[in-house]
């Protein structure tokens, strides 16, 4: 049938070669013209003969440096990866496909500053607020509450706030002005025996005076 001779003719009128100097894919239906080898050496592969001339192959572009057809294209582009071959990416995270994803947002939920210089302006990731540090998550940046008991120097209880943390001091006990340590409360300052007080380190007792016993409640005295 015409369709099937029009099919060969097209068929062996385009030859791709891939790499220079080496052996040429010629199709079946017609013979290698006489002057293909020099055409070969000078076009260089990836090079595709039709009735208009000749040009790059689909797929391919003129490399600048060389001149040849050694340049592939990706019609999708390939984002932070490289174009390796005709619509074949090489990703940065060693994937391939016909494109590379776009990396998240380094901002996160804080946004970005743009810092401005001499050298021009780029973006920056908000620090975090104080208390916060800075952790890198599937979704990019967020600022985390850092734990600082871990840390902290309390002299008593530390509790974790968001944010910060806070000294607690048992029984008997207050924290001090640098709000890290503690000391002990002076119990007999509220008076709370009836008639002997005497402050001990995190409590107290109270006696009685000659003819009087201490009463079961520890405070009173009959």
């Amino acid at each position: 049938p015409p369709v099937m001779l029009v099919e060969l003719l097209f068929q062996a009128a385009c030859v791709s070669l891939f790499f220079p100097g080496g052996q040429g894919r010629v199709y079946p239906g017609r013979k290698k013209p006489a002057s293909f080898a020099v055409e070969r050496r000078r076009v260089g592969p990836h090079v595709c003969f039709s009735g208009f001339g000749s040009g790059c192959c689909p797929g391919w572009m003129l490399s600048p440096g060389s001149g040849q057809c050694t340049l592939p294209l990706c019609s999708f582009g390939c984002g932070s990866g490289l174009c390796i071959a005709p619509n074949l990416c090489s990703c940065p995270d060693g994937e391939q496909g016909i494109t590379c994803p776009e990396p998240p947002g380094m901002c996160g939920e804080y946004g970005c500053d743009l810092s401005c210089n001499q050298g021009g302006c780029q973006e920056v990731a908000r620090v975090c607020p104080l208390g916060f540090s800075m952790v890198e998550t599937a979704n990019g940046i967020r600022c985390t509450d850092i734990d600082e008991c871990l840390s902290a120097a309390c002299e008593g209880l530390c509790v974790n706030t968001e944010g910060g943390f806070v000294c607690e001091c048992g029984p008997g006990m207050q924290l001090s002005a640098d709000r890290h340590s503690c000391q002990d409360t002076d119990e007999c300052l509220a008076t709370p025996c009836q008639h002997r007080c005497k402050n001990s380190i995190g409590s107290y007792r109270c006696s009685c005076r000659p003819g009087y016993h201490l009463h079961g409640n520890r405070h009173s005295c009959v």
